[in-house]
């Protein structure tokens, strides 16, 4: 992993850990219980993952069996686990999605030129990347060869397939310096698009893995963003989670799966889910996640 996307993702990490975790209490209740209960029920037998470990807030490792593996890009991740844990489990720093260090050399090669070495103008170097975007094919291959290699019985991922979006993000905007973003929101934004086709194949590759896999999953995610103040709270399950939402009219939301349905991805109906469940997480003032937890449990084969 290069320097740049390694510096980016500590940064990405420091920045949702430096934030006013007052109101998080909720959240991180319901996302141990969950996690927990997934790391309880794992067969001790086998290899058990943890993809998105992070610095191990929402991961109740007491509770992780002993063949217990962590997964994240963040090179301080483990040992922010070992602090706060106190526990030194086996790491692995490598991307999920397959595809960061293929974006972050694209972006370089919109934004620079090859040749010169000068700097294109902005409006120039962003039409550029657009067109450049859609030929890069996000492939998860390490996790694929450490799934294929250790046969994990279970495997949790913990927050991570609503950031390959953000992170996407914040890397084109490292590169070019400033966010490349045309500011109208009634112009269509030919990078913006881009990047979310972008996250889009990211997102279904790490599902594909993930549902070969022949393990137990037990998934927590961004399953929306809302920006907003005033009151809001969820109603009864709706497979659309923005029929859930309760609160005045006209908000504003977004998708940081790009309208993505996990459970058809993992090729299961919603009813051969072990658990599903939606709450909200006030991330900032304005800024509410609705967070989305899915456990899908493979039949168990009578002895």
């Amino acid at each position: 992993m290069s320097k740049p996307l390694s510096r980016l993702l500590r940064q990405e990490q420091f920045a949702l850990l430096a934030r006013n975790r007052s109101g998080w209490v909720e959240h991180l209740e319901n996302a141990r219980a969950f996690l927990g209960e997934g790391l309880q029920s794992a067969d001790p037998a086998r290899p058990v993952l943890v993809l998105g470990a992070g610095s191990g807030l929402e991961i109740p490792w007491e509770l992780a069996p002993l063949r217990c593996t962590g997964w994240d890009a963040d090179p301080w991740s483990r040992v922010w686990t070992a602090l706060r844990h106190r526990r030194w489990a086996p790491w692995v720093f490598a991307d999920l999605t397959g595809g960061l260090a293929d974006l972050e050399a694209t972006a370089r090669r919109a934004v620079q030129e090859p040749w010169s070495g000068r700097r294109r103008d902005r409006e120039t170097a962003a039409n550029r990347l657009a067109g450049l975007l859609p030929s890069l094919h996000p492939d998860p291959a390490p996790l694929r060869a450490w799934i294929t290699a250790q046969r994990p019985g279970t495997i949790l991922a913990a927050n991570v397939m609503g950031q390959f979006g953000v992170v996407a993000q914040r890397l084109v905007e490292a590169r070019f310096g400033a966010p490349p973003w045309n500011p109208d929101p009634e112009l269509i934004d030919p990078l913006a698009e881009a990047v979310e086709v972008w996250t889009r194949r990211a997102i279904t590759a790490f599902l594909t893995v993930l549902r070969d896999s022949g393990a137990d999953l037990w998934l927590l995610h961004d399953r929306g963003v809302v920006f907003s103040g005033g009151h809001l709270e969820l109603g009864p399950w709706e497979p659309d989670w923005t029929r859930q939402l309760q609160g005045p009219a006209g908000l504003e939301v977004s998708d940081p799966l790009g309208g993505l349905d996990v459970p058809t991805l993992l090729g299961a109906e919603e009813g051969a889910l072990a658990r599903k469940v939606r709450w909200l997480w006030p991330v900032a003032p304005g800024q509410r996640h609705v967070v989305e937890a899915l456990a899908f449990c493979r039949p168990r084969m009578r002895p």
